[in-house]
């Protein structure tokens, strides 16, 4: 079985890591499969996926079709004859043909703990839940969503300060591993699928720039828990002056207030004060339209006015 032929779906740098991984493996990739190339950044330059730029560089050949809808799509599939095919991020619905067609079927590496967080966003509503673990769960694909029967799990703790973006470097750095450690065991008859208990799922949708937007009638623990989800993206904002200031850092101050929701109380180089719903918020890194994050010193060092105490922000929001 060391000549196993597998398939690679995946798009971001997370799959990106887990494709590395496999590359060093003792088992061979057929081919990988990707999101077609997207226009990004100012200039909207056509950006290829991570994924593909690694599958590049080591001489993969790489598929990018819109969707798995064609005939033809599935029979370029299908003539690949894989063995098994490990999905990791990739970003498409893949049809119940497809899945039957690897011997071995195909493997989900999924950001949860499941069943809890299916769906598009695991990691980012684990954090916004104010979940204290999450993980990576390694499973059988089928035809539902995150449904497929479990291999193999991998907890990690979340932190206080969690965000995102450093909650996904903790997970890929023990994914990869469990991966290769459980496609190993599979083809060994070493382990035993268990089933999902739907009754204890819960569903990640997928994260909206609007479901971003700060209401300050919320409490403190649960904006910060939102900033710290939502970045790198969407990044939680608020408005100001007609102007859009995303929020890249916050703590909760042990302080009680009467004053509405959204009233500035202080600002201070250590932070900016704003009441909440319950509790008070401190402002630490902030990004004005068109400039870079900044911590809170530098930017009230040249538009202070802007934060004065007693000023009241806008409190709509979700």
């Amino acid at each position: 079985m060391e000549n196993l032929n597998i398939i690679f779906a995946g798009t971001p740098d997370f799959a990106a890591q887990h494709l590395c991984a496999l590359l060093a493996s003792k088992y061979n990739i057929v081919a990988v499969y990707t999101q077609p190339d997207r226009r990004a950044g100012r200039g909207k330059k056509l950006m290829m996926s991570a994924v593909k730029k690694l599958a590049l560089a080591n001489d993969i050949p790489i598929y990018q079709p819109q969707n798995f809808k064609l005939e033809s799509t599935l029979s370029e599939f299908s003539i690949l004859n894989a063995d098994l095919m490990i999905v990791v991020a990739y970003g498409l619905i893949l049809p119940k043909a497809l899945l039957k067609m690897p011997r071995l079927g195909c493997l989900n590496v999924h950001g949860s703990l499941l069943p809890r967080w299916r769906g598009a966003a695991p990691i980012q509503r684990a954090i916004w839940a104010g979940d204290t673990e999450t993980g990576i769960t390694i499973m059988q694909m089928d035809a539902g969503l995150d449904t497929g029967a479990m291999l193999s799990k991998v907890i990690c703790p979340i932190s206080a300060q969690e965000s995102s973006a450093s909650l996904y470097e903790k997970l890929a750095e023990k994914a990869p591993s469990a991966l290769i450690d459980t496609i190993d065991k599979l083809i060994k008859g070493e382990i035993e699928p268990e089933q999902q208990d739907d009754n204890l799922a819960t569903y990640a949708k997928k994260l909206s720039k609007e479901e971003a937007l700060i209401n300050w009638r919320d409490d403190a623990q649960l904006i910060s828990r939102c900033v710290r989800a939502f970045n790198p993206w969407p990044m939680s904002y608020f408005k100001l002056s007609d102007k859009f200031i995303k929020v890249h850092q916050v703590s909760v101050l042990d302080i009680q207030t009467d004053a509405l929701p959204g009233t500035i109380l202080e600002s201070y180089k250590t932070g900016i004060q704003i009441a909440t719903g319950c509790g008070v918020l401190n402002l630490e890194v902030l990004q004005l339209e068109g400039k870079k994050a900044m911590p809170v010193q530098d930017i009230l060092n040249s538009r202070r006015e802007l934060f004065a105490p007693g000023r009241v922000l806008c409190v709509e929001g979700r």
